[in-house]
């Protein structure tokens, strides 16, 4: 992965004008990066590289958070190792002793970050790091409290399942309908917020739910929240190559939708 990232793309509000309480531009000192893991043994060396050694804006740190959901294969030894090879890098991990999801992996790692701003990264290769600097601008710059990456404006991807990029489609549409916001890409992993709205979130979905859940929530928030979208790039797998979500999330994630637009 070589791919790095160009000059952001002018941000689109899906919220209203800044609030009344709106803070000043963010003097960003730390980035709390955090990582559900799940049988991730093959990618993970690779990921955590790119992960320590992205840009970021100028006098900012990080923390990586890893969370083991329970792997069955070498992933656990793999985390240990980590510090070793990335001494510069303040990591917290911790090894779950029973899968329980992304969603739990992610409420967990939430509780341990402690930056300014928490961004959410996956664990495989899906994802380029190369566009933290894209992503974290708009809280930077003081325009945003949340900001969602997306895979489908304009960025390089990877051409694969049509019939999984149309049910994405569908998600985010029927999540626009709940939530009257005009997001294109809600089921994207790169979400990225400002501390003080995550510890706002008590995120009740277990696995894949988490993305509709915390869409509906922030949604939701008064004053209401500012919410940005830059297009990042994507490098999806298939199936063989390690892809682990089905059509038995969607139909879960449109439960979700449903459900937390009635209820937290």
């Amino acid at each position: 992965m070589d791919q790095s990232p160009t000059a952001a793309s002018t941000p689109e509000t899906t919220g209203e004008s800044q609030p009344p309480d709106a803070p000043a531009p963010a003097v960003l000192t730390k980035v709390s990066i955090v990582i559900p893991v799940y049988n991730e043994q093959s990618t993970l060396r690779e990921i955590i590289g790119l992960v320590a050694n992205a840009a970021l804006p100028a006098n900012c740190t990080r923390e990586i958070i890893c969370v083991n959901d329970c792997s069955r294969d070498g992933t656990e030894e793999v985390l240990n190792g980590l510090p070793k090879l990335h001494p510069q890098v303040d990591f917290r991990i911790i090894h779950k002793p029973v899968n329980q999801g992304k969603g739990a992996a992610l409420r967990d790692g939430f509780k341990l970050a402690t930056g300014d701003i928490v961004l959410v990264q996956d664990a495989d290769l899906e994802y380029d790091p190369g566009d933290y600097c894209k992503l974290l601008r708009p809280i930077i710059e003081g325009k945003a409290d949340v900001v969602f990456g997306s895979r489908f404006i304009g960025e390089p991807h990877r051409v694969l399942y049509y019939w999984h990029t149309l049910g994405n489609k569908f998600l985010t549409t029927m999540s626009n309908m709940f939530t009257n916001l005009n997001l294109t890409d809600m089921e994207v992993c790169y979400k990225v917020f400002r501390k003080s709205v995550i510890d706002r979130i008590d995120v009740k979905c277990d696995r894949f739910g988490f993305e509709p859940e915390v869409t509906a929530k922030v949604a939701k928030m008064r004053p209401r929240l500012r919410i940005y979208e830059v297009g990042v790039a994507y490098y999806g797998r298939s199936y063989e190559e390690g892809k682990k979500i089905t059509w038995k999330d969607g139909i879960k994630a449109m439960l979700a939708i449903v459900r937390f637009w009635w209820t937290d």
